[in-house]
Formats: C-alpha cells, sequence, structure tokens
C-alpha cells in the first residue's frame, strides 16, 4: 500500500508515533488510508450539509475495511461573491484547491480519496487534483437545491437577480423583492438551475468519476446520504481492483462529458474547466471541439435559467444516465470507458429509462438538434468565445447592433440600471479576463440587469470575463485573446458595429484591417487592478481563456 510510507516498518516509528497522536488505533493503521477531501463550510449553501455527507462517506469507507482521514478544501460561494471584488478570487480557487489537495494526498501518501465537493470551482478544482494525484478516487458532492416557490411558480437564484433589475425599472415592488428574498433559494444545496455547481457535478457521471445520481439527488434527501456511503464503499473496490482516475479521465471520455454537456445544456463555465482537466492528462483540448461535438449532439435539456424545470425534475426522469442513454441510442458516446462502480460507461447505463419526457425530450423531439453551447471566431475573437445558445432566444440567434463600451462590470451594470442601454445595442465589457480581471469575473449582475429590464430579447453582451451558469440571453464570454493581452476586444469604440451569427459560430467587428491596426498601434497595456497578494501571482501565470485559464509553469 501506498500508506506503507509511512505506517510500516522501525523506520517510520515517529510517523507512526503521531498517528497515535491522533487517536489511530493498530487496526487502523493496518487497513488503507482514505483521505477524504471535505469542503464543509458556513459560507456557502451548496456545503453547508458536507459534514453530513462526510460522515456517511466515512461510514463506508469504514464498512469497506478502510480508514477514513478526513482533510480540508476551501470554497467560495459565487452568489456571495457576485458583483464586487470578490468575484475576481471565485475562478482563481479553482488552481489553489487542485495545489493543495495534491500536497495534502501526497505529502500524507493516501492510499486513495473521495471527493466531497458541490459548489463551482471545487468540483473541477478537486478533479484536476484526482488526475494529478492519481490514487483510486471517488466524487459525491452535496447535491442540488430544492427549487424555490413565488406566487405558484418554481424559482431559483437566477429569478432573484432578475428580480433586482425588474425592481429597478419599476416593474416590481420593495414587498415584491422582498418575498423573491425569501423565497427562491429555500434549502441548502448548490443552486437548483443548471448552473456551473450543478453542470459540473451532473459532468462527473458522464465522466464516471461520481455514481449515478451524484449530480441531481438533491442535497436534503437521505438518498444523498446512502450515495456518500455507497462513494466511500466503492473507493475500497477501486483500491482493490487498482483502477485510478487517468484510467478513467481519458481523452474519449472527457469527449463524452463535452457530448453530455451538450445535451444537457451546462453552463459555459464547463468550458474553461472541461480543457483544464484535460490539460492534467495531457490532452490538448482546442475549444472548437465543441462546434463538431453540437453540431452532432441535441439538446435535450431546458433546466433553469434556460427553461422551467430545475434539478430535482431531471432526478425524477431518471437524471444523467437517462439523457447519456438517449444520446448512446445515436451512436454518440464511447461506452468502453471505465468508471468509478468498476463498469464501463455502456455497462452503467444499458438500463436507464427516460421517466419524463418533458424534462429530457427523447432524440426525436429535441429542444433543438445542436447541442447547448457554441464556440464563435472572428476577428473580434480570433482564438473564440463561449455562449450558452440553448439560453438564447431565436430572435437573437443572428443580430447586428452598435457596440456600447465599458472597460468594467460596475460601470456598465450603472449604464443598464440608468436606462442607457436600449433596443439593439451590444454591450461589450472588457478587461474582465483571467489576466485583466485578474480573476475572470462572472456577469451575472449585468445579464440579470438586462433581462430584468425587459431587454433579454434585444440586447446582447460580450465579454472577455464569463458568465454565471445562471446567466441566460445573447451572453457571449471567454473572448480570446483577452484585453489585457492586446486582443481586438481592446479595440472596439462606441458606436461600432457587431454582428452575431450564432449558427455560423461568427462574432465579427464590422471595422476594416486597416482601421484596426491603426487602433493596435495606440493601444497601451495596462496595469494590473489589483497589486499584491495571491490574485498578483494568478495574474502572472493565467493562460487564455480557450485554454481554460490554467496557470503556466514559468521558464
Amino acid at each position: 500500500m501506498k500508506s506503507d510510507a509511512v505506517k510500516c516498518g522501525a523506520q517510520q516509528a515517529p510517523h507512526r508515533s503521531l498517528f497515535h497522536a491522533l487517536g489511530f488505533t493498530k487496526e487502523e493503521l493496518e487497513r488503507p488510508l482514505v483521505g477524504i477531501v471535505s469542503s464543509y463550510n458556513e459560507i456557502v449553501p451548496g456545503h453547508m450539509n458536507l459534514d453530513k455527507i462526510v460522515d456517511a462517506v466515512k461510514q463506508g469507507v469504514a464498512m469497506a475495511g478502510g480508514t477514513p482521514v478526513v482533510f480540508p478544501a476551501i470554497a467560495v460561494c459565487d452568489g456571495i461573491a457576485m458583483g464586487h471584488i470578490g468575484m475576481k478570487y471565485s475562478l482563481v480557487t479553482r488552481d489553489l484547491i487542485a495545489d493543495s489537495t495534491e500536497c495534502m494526498a501526497i505529502a500524507h501518501q493516501f492510499d486513495a480519496l473521495v471527493m466531497v465537493p458541490n459548489c463551482d470551482k471545487n468540483v473541477p478544482g478537486l478533479l484536476m487534483a484526482a488526475a494529478r494525484v492519481n490514487v483510486p478516487t471517488v466524487f459525491v458532492s452535496g447535491g442540488p437545491m430544492l427549487a424555490g416557490h413565488v406566487n405558484g411558480q418554481k424559482r431559483s437564484l437566477s429569478s432573484m437577480f432578475e428580480a433586482v433589475g425588474t425592481h429597478a425599472a419599476g416593474k416590481m415592488t420593495d414587498e415584491e423583492l422582498a418575498e423573491f428574498e425569501t423565497k427562491v433559494c429555500p434549502t441548502c444545496g448548490s443552486c437548483s438551475g443548471m448552473y456551473t455547481a450543478n453542470s459540473m457535478n451532473c459532468l462527473t457521471e458522464a465522466l464516471g468519476m461520481g455514481l449515478q445520481g451524484n449530480g441531481t439527488i438533491p442535497a436534503v434527501y437521505s438518498d444523498r446520504l446512502r450515495l456518500a456511503k455507497h462513494a466511500g464503499m466503492a473507493v475500497m473496490e477501486l483500491l482493490k481492483k487498482n483502477i485510478r482516475p487517468r484510467d478513467i479521465i481519458t481523452k474519449e471520455s472527457i469527449l463524452n462529458a463535452l457530448t453530455i454537456d451538450m445535451a444537457l445544456g451546462c453552463s459555459t463555465n464547463s468550458m474553461l474547466h472541461i480543457p483544464a482537466i484535460a490539460h492534467e492528462i495531457g490532452f490538448d483540448f482546442d475549444i472548437s471541439l465543441a462546434n463538431e461535438i453540437s453540431e452532432k449532439t441535441p439538446n435535450l435539456c431546458h433546466l433553469a435559467p434556460a427553461g422551467p424545470t430545475y434539478m430535482e425534475d431531471l432526478n425524477e426522469a431518471g437524471g444523467v444516465y437517462a439523457v447519456m442513454k438517449e444520446i448512446a441510442d445515436l451512436g454518440l458516446l464511447n461506452l468502453d470507458c471505465m468508471t468509478v462502480t468498476g463498469k464501463t460507461i455502456g455497462e452503467n447505463i444499458a438500463h436507464a429509462v427516460n421517466l419524463n419526457p418533458e424534462v429530457i425530450r427523447p432524440t426525436a423531439n429535441p429542444y433543438s438538434k445542436t447541442g447547448g453551447l457554441a464556440v464563435l471566431k472572428g476577428n473580434l475573437a480570433p482564438n473564440g468565445s463561449v455562449v450558452k445558445r440553448s439560453a438564447v432566444v431565436p430572435e437573437m440567434m443572428v443580430h447586428e447592433g452598435r457596440a456600447r463600451v465599458f472597460d468594467c462590470e460596475e460601470d456598465a451594470i450603472d449604464a443598464i440600471k440608468g436606462g442607457k442601454i436600449v433596443e439593439g445595442d451590444v454591450v461589450v465589457i472588457r478587461y474582465e479576463g483571467p489576466k485583466g480581471g485578474p480573476g475572470m469575473r462572472e456577469m451575472l449582475n449585468p445579464t440579470s440587469a438586462i433581462a430584468g429590464m425587459g431587454l433579454g430579447s434585444s440586447v446582447a453582451l460580450i465579454t472577455d470575463g464569463r458568465f454565471s451558469g445562471a446567466s441566460r440571453g445573447a451572453s457571449i464570454g471567454h473572448v480570446s485573446p483577452e484585453a489585457a493581452m492586446g486582443g481586438p476586444i481592446a479595440f472596439v469604440e462606441e458606436g461600432d458595429i457587431i454582428s452575431i451569427n450564432i449558427p455560423e459560430y461568427r462574432l465579427e467587428l464590422k471595422v476594416d484591417d486597416a482601421e484596426l491596426a491603426r487602433r493596435r498601434e495606440k493601444w497601451q497595456p495596462r496595469e494590473p487592478k489589483v497589486q499584491g497578494g495571491y490574485i498578483s501571482r494568478y495574474e502572472k501565470l493565467v493562460t487564455t481563456a480557450d485554454r481554460g485559464a490554467v496557470l503556466s509553469v514559468p521558464k
């Protein structure tokens, strides 16, 4: 066992003395040491129940003959961090989580790991760590929140942000806003739509790193505790069979995950995290693969914010496995990929059934014949940009409008709420990319303000920042190269015409090459917005969004 390096032989007597100080018995030290990475904290609603999940995992590991040992991972609540300097510190935690978990796992020579994340950056960060450490590993999340109910309708966090815009437009009273505030997030769990946290937790199933139901069983269901116990037992089976993350996370399984991403209509943030996970196994992921896969993968789900269904509905309809079975029947999945069940994807989904064709559309009746995400390129985004096209209204799939240019999120929000943005405009928010932010803030506040002001079907938003999974509309992010690196988005001027053509994957600035060259010559790099601390180090090391905003190795 790997842990023998810290447990066995006379040379390890000092190590054992420290285990004795922790209260470990001789019998416990004779068993495999299983690290349980707990993202529990008291600031993230999706993490407040993880202490219960961790206890259940510990029971499962112990029942199967292992010795569970818990250590922590940090987590930022994107919702609480939204719209201020705190959002600069969200994406950057993904790499902190990966790095610190790698440090803990290797320093203490764990034989296996169970990852217990839930919200946003924890899932991809721990997937990156799993691929690096490469000991048998299973994922079990805290589960999604139940939907809220306001005036007899299901609601979620995206409804809350849009309500703020509606209130600013004078279309909602203070009392109505307060009712939303107290009802849209009714339980613990990751926010109830197909936002980033739920997207990534669902993709752990498609990738093969999570058990069935990991992405969809609600946080408050006791079934979630049973799943956690089974995860603890499953990791012991993986240890016996020596099945490791790099046996599961392969080029083929990553493409499977991207395919299911398209069918589910996942968050655009998956186009940051999938390349970063691929990077850990040496797969040079080109985001343009998204278009190739999207062209042949139908979009079967319209969960909030794209539609009126929620994670609890997807769970009752058969969950991720039911979606995978629909897609597999089209021949679009590699069914031979290994999973944490010790079986292949094909074996896992063989008996999956779609129990609600209103929630999971059959492939004969999809929401669209193409997938939920699209990568747009053109002279405004030579290396690509990303849009969640499943959340774009038909009239905005092709659009031309005048640029309204802002160099930070706050200025754009002031203009939107101040009534300065009108139908047909294309709002451009730049210097918010991985380097320019630094930290690539999410733009949920401006997209929600646009929707709340009644402009969601007539105004587009383009940024080198990114969007929350709760954003909807013609919201095009990850524009690369970003403004801080001298990308063309830095040269857009007020009143320029921007052309968006999502079906043809094009994003164009209607300015001729000579004029663009003139503007480029005048452009000067800007000083970073934040000086000192971790985020300053991050700014120096982070790569472009099209590469997953991974950290480069200094030369």
